[in-house]
């Protein structure tokens, strides 16, 4: 057993250290290396602990007690054999790699109780919440592997918005325990969410729904081949972390979950997502640096990162920057992707009062078929309310320029080739500040397939070269003065 140990620790890790290379190699900016987290040979089962993979036992103090023992000899391999292994949260230790076996569900428990409150930080600002089912605070090499699975059993926390669903859905949906507010069922009357102001939920400063899997200030984090499904909010939350490797991941929430994101990575240093697969309910790969004053205040950007080889079915955006983003974003390479079907494929997000420099940003080789809405957005108006009599819904494009000061977004020196993408609702919106433009953007080797063409505001030094757009509907190209320095060659 040792030795068919060793032999696949050793295929595992020349297997990424051939990923590093072949994406250092091709990497535009020069990438540091990621390192791999350093996981001794110790070895034990959670059935070793008492623990019972019959869906039924609670298992949370045979993973904790497992945890803990593989901790005192220093960490190791913690083994969940096949079975469903119901239990609380799991929390990690130095040096220890959870190894979930073909076979092998970790099912969460949905007690509410059994989750303790913890301070954390969501949609970018310190929050109290319930602890994340997977969680690991301030730890260093820390591993999940394995080709099982885990599931947050996220149909007991999430709310549901009555306007996803239909009618006969709605009524079977709300005819169980839980209470509807506002046109939001609530599944769970004990959720701490229900006590916002004047009603209305407050989804982050309070003991609100916890994401999947939360790794907080973690350094030489790998999380490999397994499942990560139905996630109470988030689903997996990398957060400061330094040294993060996710190689041919599963990640699914329902199409329906209210903040049901894929990956948010944020303010991480040195990260490699290859060869996973999202089908979520929200942004399914999504690059974040807190949000407002706070979030500068942490003076972390999320930077030096590969994105490569991966699929995204259903989301709200293939790949996404933003809207939290008030620490920065630079030296990121999105390479070789497939967006099947999201709402948007490549998506960046801010607005007035986040700040932050977005930078240094390379996109290459991504094919989208079946786009809902834009191929490509940009909006620097994200979740603003539209000016009075203005024909986009979307954004407020008024002109009202307000003063260049650290609360001002400033996204810049993007460059973007070799983008295929058949079937969208308009193949490119740009819609920048008055006071600060988009700027400095290259696109070169595009083709765009869609029902409406590009419509670009508040952009300057924008350069296309050889980017086709075949549109079924208006103008192909539409700018106006805001537009300054468009060159399509």
């Amino acid at each position: 057993m040792k030795k068919l140990f060793l032999n696949s620790l050793l295929a595992t890790v020349l297997s990424l250290l051939t990923i590093q290379a072949s994406a250092k190699a091709e990497c535009p900016f020069n990438m540091p290396k990621v390192a791999l987290p350093d996981i001794p040979k110790n070895e034990v089962s959670v059935t070793d602990f008492g623990g019972v993979g019959d869906g039924g036992t609670l298992n949370t103090e045979a993973f904790a007690k497992a945890m803990k023992a593989l901790a005192a000899k220093g960490g190791g391999r913690l083994n969940v054999p096949a079975g469903i292994w119901l239990t609380g949260p799991i929390q990690f230790e130095n040096n220890c790699e959870l190894h979930v076996k073909r076979g092998a569900l970790v099912l969460f428990t949905a007690d509410y109780d059994a989750y303790p409150e913890v301070n954390t930080i969501y949609e970018g600002i310190v929050s109290k919440r319930k602890m994340s089912p997977l969680w690991a605070y301030e730890k260093h090499d820390v591993a999940i592997t394995g080709h099982g699975s885990f599931d947050g059993q996220g149909q007991y926390w999430r709310p549901s918005k009555k306007s996803k669903f239909t009618s006969n859905q709605w009524k079977e949906l709300t005819s169980g325990d839980g209470i509807v507010m506002k046109d939001v069922w609530y599944p769970n009357a004990k959720n701490d969410e229900l006590k916002g102001r004047d009603g209305a939920p407050d989804l982050r400063r309070v003991n609100g729904r916890p994401t999947l899997l939360e790794f907080t200030r973690c350094q030489r984090v790998l999380i490999k081949d397994v499942t990560l499904s139905n996630s109470p909010a988030w689903n997996t939350h990398p957060l400061m972390c330094e040294d993060f490797t996710m190689d041919g991941v599963t990640v699914r929430n329902p199409w329906f979950a209210q903040n049901g994101d894929g990956l948010d990575l944020e303010s991480a240093n040195r990260a490699i997502i290859k060869d996973c697969t999202f089908d979520v309910g929200d942004d399914a790969i999504c690059i974040k640096s807190g949000k407002d004053a706070e979030g500068r205040s942490w003076k972390k950007p999320c930077q030096n990162v590969i994105i490569e080889d991966c699929t995204v079915l259903h989301g709200h955006g293939g790949f996404v920057i933003g809207s939290e983003m008030s620490s920065g974003a630079r030296n990121i390479w999105v390479h070789n992707c497939l967006f099947n079907g999201t709402d948007t494929g490549l998506r960046m997000k801010s607005t007035r009062g986040r700040g932050g420099v977005v930078e240094n940003i390379y996109i290459d080789k991504i094919q989208m078929v079946n786009i809902a809405g834009d191929a490509f957005t940009f909006d620097l108006y994200y979740a603003n309310k539209p000016v009075a009599g203005k024909a986009d819904a979307d954004s407020d494009t008024s002109g009202d320029v307000q003063p260049i000061t650290e609360e001002t977004p400033c996204f810049r020196d993007l460059h973007i080739s070799r983008v295929t993408c058949q079937g969208a609702g308009r193949a490119i919106w740009f819609n920048g500040l008055p006071e600060m433009p988009l700027s400095d953007l290259t696109m070169k080797d595009c083709l765009f397939v869609a029902k409406k063409g590009a419509e670009m505001h508040y952009a300057k030094d924008i350069t296309f070269r050889n980017v086709t757009i075949t549109n079924s509907t208006g103008e192909t190209y539409t700018t106006d003065a805001t537009v300054k320095n468009f060159k399509n060659k």
